[in-house]
């Protein structure tokens, strides 16, 4: 069943952009691929364990994200589920995998290339303590972007070295074992490769080598065809040193004629080496949390942003209604929130930051909240608010509660910029202290309006004693599978906005934010109802302060709708609904070399060319349940102006879109198309405003950082615009010293390069994530644009051994006929011991269905009881020392047909069933 839902589910989550393990010659076999066959088969795995524990079935009733994620979460009141969090994240950890071949193209130990194998098991290593400490701290996303990069590294040692060439066929376990030794290394004098005039050789490696089963890989030189004498070559038009003798290559990337029982061979190892690894992170962090890595949880996230200054009590105790209202309504729905998270903030104080999965403990923090100090001075709101963005997973709903000014304004571009990279919606709930205090808040909520509006989010302005009716907006958006419909902003005037409601959506609402307007809501057959009704044919209307609700009645019409908005002041109006039909996208840029591919846009894209989009469509059946008939950008104020691309249908639901003229100012993404299950036309729009920029910063992350050590990022800064002075400024969540050029020379289409230093606190917790920002903004202050990047503080760890297991004591009693197991029972000893390590964290029993107990795992030897009934005749045992370092202890009473005995002693016991007893990392 697993292997058969796998084959199916990669029909959608494969995309076919050229990496690494080229797609040549018939084969189909990308990184891509490879990581997507072996993260699918994981995922199952792990979900049916998870049923298994709960008591249920695992039985997704098709292939598309929803119904896997629908499945995997068990059976719940009834609701609809998107899969959108799990395929964005399987695209974060594609796309870090893929930039391997960009940002360290000409890094042997990245790729296993030049024989660089210590340094390649360095990376490996060093990558899965950062990955352990992260999920450990919640930090999936960092988790996920590092694996990407690891997984690329250790796939790449099956095809660029000679491992199945000297006739392998499992992985290489040493690679992800840093407790073992690598073994039987071909040294930098000792010749690995025959000549291959023609460069298709079907086996290069020299006769000794492969007698002597030395292991070595080939070298890579993009710049010069230097290599050691009678080396192997990676190969290829890229690698100049495939033109020097030895020639050829023994690089498996591409399936040819000649190589393709290797090119299978290659991609075999490294699926199962791939799924050796997340084995090993799975174990170590619990199959929910690594579920939650994943991005398999309900969707929903609730975040607040609260102030706490002296005047916030009553918006305080807004709050904490409206929290508990969410709690208490949505368990045990598909709609309860996967995640609370709460940041406080006041003058000169904020956070910290408390999020937590556990409905009660939010409830306990939120009611320690209280209103004390401030004053007349303005808070550090935005400080908050960063903490909020950078902690929360991406895509997430946040709400702000202030009464006064942001004193800490300075952070709004960062705050625009990080909305933008993470794609998270802001709204902000403004009140005002007192009528003497009344102008500030207006003054103030420009500001805030115009954060709200980058976002996708309200800028909602009510009174105190108003807040509380205003909040049924986060109840309406605090949902699993909340899509938007239309979104735009208008300064003034009248004007039609037409949109389409399809079938599938549920719960649709329509939000107005603005003072003195009027307007007239039609649906597709003629009916009316304006903003004097407050329930009236169409739907019921709900107003407060500068906030209108129309809810529409459940028996709405699909097809095109309109609504005509009159007002003499800036309005704001949004469309959302439920439904699992989605998409999600990312701007990308093509980049050269060896393995060319599509890289993720930090920040803007560039002004004065075309940009480029991928896109995953999401059905409800998945992608085939969909037709696209139209995507494009659309601009979100002003005269409306909508400029098209050009579709490249990549397969499995991915497109590729290039818009060649980029509307001018703001814009979204506007997507049109038709769900086939019910031939009803849908229309979604992205939230997060966008707009170009002729600036590029280019940066990327290498390695962890050790607390109180400095790290060192180097960055580029190019225009394409008038150069002259930029001015730089960078910001990183955690208040952690940095130091940087304030400002960079820039020439037009020259990149100038510069260095960022930055060192964590000593006493930082392992598993940290910094998320650090890089802006670089022109002296005329016209052009601007940004990196956001994530840097993880992981502790040194000199503990790479696993805990040890010890079967002490088998009693099996068991009838040689199985059908009579029942009435009989058996049992087992273990004891665990980590010896000279950092001590034993967890143990668990992960297979059989018996009783499992063990003693306190503070103690030197933690003994480890089971019994169960002969019927389940296989047991695993799983220990986690402190360092992430996994022992397994597996043991099995099925006999052998050649040696009929009920019991055996100790000794003799353990010596006949070596091979079924494994302890292994």
């Amino acid at each position: 069943m697993t292997s058969l839902l796998v084959a199916v589910l990669l029909t959608w989550t494969l995309m076919s952009p050229a990496l690494a393990f080229v797609p040549v010659g018939g084969g189909t076999s990308t990184h891509v691929s490879i990581t997507g066959t072996a993260l699918l088969q994981k995922v199952a795995e792990t979900c049916r364990a998870v049923a298994d524990a709960a008591g249920h079935e695992f039985k997704p009733t098709g292939s598309s994200p929803g119904e896997l994620v629908q499945a995997c979460l068990g059976p719940t009141a009834p609701g609809d589920v998107s899969g959108a969090k799990f395929h964005a994240a399987l695209q974060e950890i594609y796309t870090q995998n893929g930039l391997v071949d960009r940002d360290f193209v000409n890094s042997p130990p990245h790729h296993f290339n030049s024989e660089a194998f210590l340094e390649g098991r360095g990376l490996i290593t060093e990558g899965v303590v950062a990955i352990k400490a992260n999920i450990q701290k919640e930090n999936f996303k960092a988790a996920r972007e590092t694996l990407g990069r690891v997984l690329h590294t250790l796939q790449d040692f099956y095809s660029h070295s000679n491992w199945v060439e000297l006739g392998y066929t499992e992985p290489y376990v040493n690679l992800i074992r840093p407790d073992l030794p690598l073994e039987n290394l071909a040294d930098v004098n000792t010749p690995t490769c025959s000549d291959c005039a023609n460069r298709k050789c079907p086996n290069q490696i020299l006769p000794n080598i492969l007698n002597e089963k030395k292991l070595t890989s080939g070298y890579m030189g993009i710049f010069s065809s230097q290599k050691p004498k009678g080396k192997c070559s990676h190969g290829g038009e890229s690698d100049l040193t495939s033109t020097k003798v030895p020639r050829g290559g023994i690089s498996k990337d591409e399936r040819r004629s000649d190589n393709k029982e290797f090119h299978d061979a290659a991609v075999n190892a490294a699926v199962a080496a791939s799924l050796q690894l997340l084995e090993d992170i799975r174990l170590a962090v619990g199959n929910h949390d690594f579920l939650r890595m994943m991005g398999i949880a309900r969707s929903s996230v609730v975040c607040f942003v609260i102030d706490t200054t002296g005047s916030m009590s009553d918006d305080i105790e807004a709050a904490r209604s409206i929290m508990y209202k969410i709690i208490d309504s949505k368990k045990g729905t598909q709609d309860e929130p996967s995640e609370y998270i709460l940041v406080p903030f006041n003058d000169p104080e904020f956070g910290p930051m408390i999020r937590t999965t556990d409905a009660d403990k939010i409830k306990r923090e939120i009611s320690k909240l209280k209103a004390t100090g401030g004053g007349d001075t303005p808070e550090m709101c935005l400080s908050g608010l960063q903490l909020a963005l950078t902690g929360a997973p991406s895509s997430s709903n946040i709400y702000v509660f202030t009464d006064a000014t942001a004193k800490d304004i300075a952070l709004k571009d960062t705050i625009i910029a990080l909305m933008r990279s993470t794609k998270s919606t802001v709204s902000f709930f403004v009140t005002a202290r007192s009528r003497r205090r009344r102008s500030l808040a207006s003054s103030s909520f420009g500001d805030y309006n115009d954060l709200a509006l980058a976002s996708g989010g309200q800028a909602i302005q009510v009174s105190k004693s108003q807040l509380p009716q205003a909040t049924d907006i986060i109840l309406d958006t605090s949902t699993s599978a909340l899509v938007t419909v239309l979104q735009r902003a208008a300064v003034a005037g009248q004007e039609t906005f037409p949109f389409a409601l399809d079938e599938s959506l549920k719960n649709i609402t329509i939000y107005i934010t603005g003072t003195s307007l009027t307007f007239t809501l039609t649906n597709p057959a003629g009916v009316t109802q304006t903003d004097t009704e407050a329930s009236g044919k169409l739907g019921t209307i709900n107003t407060v302060g500068n906030l209108r609700r129309i809810r529409l009645y459940a028996d709405k019409q699909s097809g095109t709708w309109q609504i005509n908005i009159k007002s003499s002041q800036p309005y704001t109006l949004k469309v959302t609904g439920q439904s699992t039909i989605t998409f999600i996208y990312d701007f990308v840029e093509k980049f050269a070399g060896p393995h060319s591919g599509y890289a993720v846009l930090s920040g803007r894209p560039r002004a004065d060319q075309p940009a480029t989009l991928m896109l995953s469509v999401i059905g409800r059946k998945g992608p085939t349940s969909t037709t696209i008939q139209e995507v494009g950008l659309v601009t979100m104020s002003g005269p409306e102006v909508v400029t098209n691309g050009t579709m490249t249908d990549m397969g499995n639901g991915e497109i590729l879109v290039t818009v060649a003229a980029v509307p001018e100012g703001e814009f979204v993404l506007i997507l049109k198309g038709t769900d086939t299950l019910s031939n009803s036309e849908f229309q979604r729009q992205s939230t997060t405003q966008m707009s170009v920029s002729k600036v590029n910063i280019q940066a990327a992350v290498e390695s962890s950082v050790e607390p109180g050590e400095t790290f060192k990022l180097p960055f580029s800064v190019m225009t394409q615009g008038e150069g002259g002075i930029y001015t730089i400024s960078a910001r990183n969540d955690r208040n952690f010293p940095m130091s940087y050029p304030n400002t960079l020379s820039l020439l037009s289409g020259e990149y100038a390069n510069a260095t960022l230093t930055i060192t964590p606190t000593a006493d930082t917790e392992s598993g940290t994530d910094v998320t650090l920002t890089i802006d670089a903004k022109s002296s005329s202050g016209v052009d601007s644009n940004y990196a956001v990047l994530r840097l993880s503080v992981v502790n040194k760890i000199t503990d790479f051994i696993p805990p040890k297991c010890e079967v002490t004591t088998v009693v099996a009693n068991c009838p040689h006929d199985v059908s009579k197991c029942g009435p009989f029972q058996w049992e087992l000893s273990a004891n665990f011991t980590d010896e000279n390590g950092t001590g034993i964290q967890s143990i668990s029993l992960i297979q059989g269905n018996g009783n499992f107990t063990h003693t306190a795992l503070n103690a030197s030897i933690v003994q480890a009881y089971y019994s169960a009934s002969c019927c389940s005749q296989i047991v695993e045992i799983v220990a986690v020392d402190k360092a992430g370092n996994v022992g397994k202890c597996y043991h099995s009473i099925i006999r052998s047909h050649s040696f009929p005995v009920t019991t055996l002693s100790l000794p003799l016991w353990l010596c006949l069933l070596a091979s079924m007893f494994v302890v292994r990392h």
